[in-house]
């Protein structure tokens, strides 16, 4: 690969020849979690629902209502089996809440690498857009510099704008 001297504009060819191939960030940060990580992103999608909310909120209710209102004979829960289904309760939170937050650690670092990502996808936008402004300006000067040796008026090139040279 020519380095390009310092100081000089490279050319688009130049730049084209140093362009890497863009990486495929998602399929990265798929092929790098442990199967750990995996279920972690899994249940943390899934718990982090209104579905899943919805869902307990309902199972809440009904084993409350059915408790609460249904004759003595057909309750399945005596009074102190409130108090092991509030232990359930919170022994299903305790666990859930570092398992969230190991899943929200995964793909916040997900998020993090598509966001270096497009910086690099931007940094080399900007130095091919700086290349072709370079390009132009010289094609620019070159037509200048013929009108000027051929002693066209810039009138006779564009008759709709009235500037003289």
């Amino acid at each position: 690969m020519p380095s390009i001297p310092e100081g000089a504009t490279p050319t688009l060819a130049e730049l084209l020849q140093q362009r890497k191939p863009l990486r495929n960030i998602n399929q990265e940060n798929d092929d790098n979690l442990s199967s750990l990580d995996q279920a972690a992103v899994w249940i943390t999608n899934r718990i982090g629902t209104m579905g899943f909310f919805l869902l307990i909120l309902i199972w809440t209710v009904l084993w409350l209502g059915w408790n609460f209102l249904a004759p003595l004979p057909w309750r399945f829960d005596p009074a102190t089996g409130f108090v092991l289904w509030l232990f359930i309760s919170n022994v299903i939170q305790i666990l859930l809440m570092p398992l969230i937050m190991v899943g929200q650690n995964v793909i916040g670092r997900h998020a993090e690498l598509r966001a270096e990502h497009d910086l690099e996808i931007n940094v080399r936008a900007e130095e091919e857009i700086a290349v072709m402004l370079v390009h132009l300006e010289r094609q620019n000067l070159m037509m200048l510099a013929m009108i000027e040796k051929l002693d066209i008026k810039f009138n006779q090139i564009m008759p709709s704008q009235n500037i003289e040279n």
